[in-house]
């Protein structure tokens, strides 16, 4: 899928300087990232600042994945998108968009609903798989594929002016050990709403966690949930841990 670079060019090395000269971030973090390689499920809300911030920061395969078209209501909070795009797909919009804002790296679009049928072809072997759905039956079918496949799995969510995110790898748990089966109604965007700034407040979030793991291989949340309550300007995190119970993930750590 992608070549393994050693270096930097004169050219990446001034586009990133800014990130490459902080304290705990250098040279070798941010060709962590250059050799890194991501899917991106999910390019609305929380998706479009994910990639926009992941793809500026020089994450070198970006994957998009999206079976929506861009519509009116999407431009409240889809910063990728403008009345332009209206009936153009997302996934594909968002491609062209983010190969203008950096040349350095790949992105690639799909456009296709993610099912337990097709996952497995839609999906490639990457380091990371974002998760920016807002469907409980595709987030199943999403955690499943990753627990199976030992992929680590950054989920987040956000409705009204509530987001969550949680950083999955396979000695953590997954997402059906932190929430199980009962999840309450099937609420959404579209039939509660959705405040402008929560999700790009938990998508600008999610790509901190992200650049974190993928540049200094570290998982800053590890075992924990993470809870942003907007009204309240309130971020908790919640222990978890792998549940014995757990018919996804249970005894399916890799072997050393």
């Amino acid at each position: 899928m992608m070549n393994k670079y050693d270096e930097l060019t004169d050219s990446e090395l001034l586009r990133y300087a800014r990130q490459i000269l902080l304290d705990d971030w250098d040279i070798t973090a941010q060709l962590n990232l250059k050799n890194a390689s991501i899917a991106i499920i999910g390019v609305g809300g929380l998706g479009c600042p994910v990639a926009q911030i992941l793809a500026r920061a020089g994450v070198g395969y970006i994957h998009l994945i999206d079976h929506d078209v861009i519509d009116e209501s999407n431009l409240q909070r889809q910063v990728l998108f403008t009345h332009h795009d209206v009936g153009k797909y997302k996934s594909q919009t968002a491609k062209h968009i983010l190969e203008n804002t950096n040349s350095f790296i790949k992105i690639y679009a799909t456009i296709q609903k993610i099912t337990h049928d097709n996952i497995a072809d839609v999906i490639d072997k990457v380091n990371l798989v974002i998760d920016c759905t807002d469907n409980f039956a595709i987030r199943d079918v999403i955690n499943q594929y990753c627990v199976d496949n030992h992929l680590p799995l950054l989920s987040n969510s956000a409705i009204g002016e509530i987001g969550q995110i949680a950083l999955f790898e396979p000695d953590t748990g997954c997402y059906q050990c932190v929430f199980g089966d009962e999840r309450g109604d099937e609420n959404n965007c579209t039939n509660t709403g959705v405040l402008a700034s929560t999700v790009n407040i938990i998508g600008s979030m999610t790509a901190q966690i992200a650049l974190d793991f993928l540049g200094r291989h570290h998982n800053p949340i590890k075992h924990q949930l993470l809870i942003w309550q907007g009204k309240t300007l309130t971020l908790k995190k919640l222990q978890f841990h792998q549940s014995k119970d757990c018919p996804v993930c249970y005894q399916k750590q890799p072997s050393s």
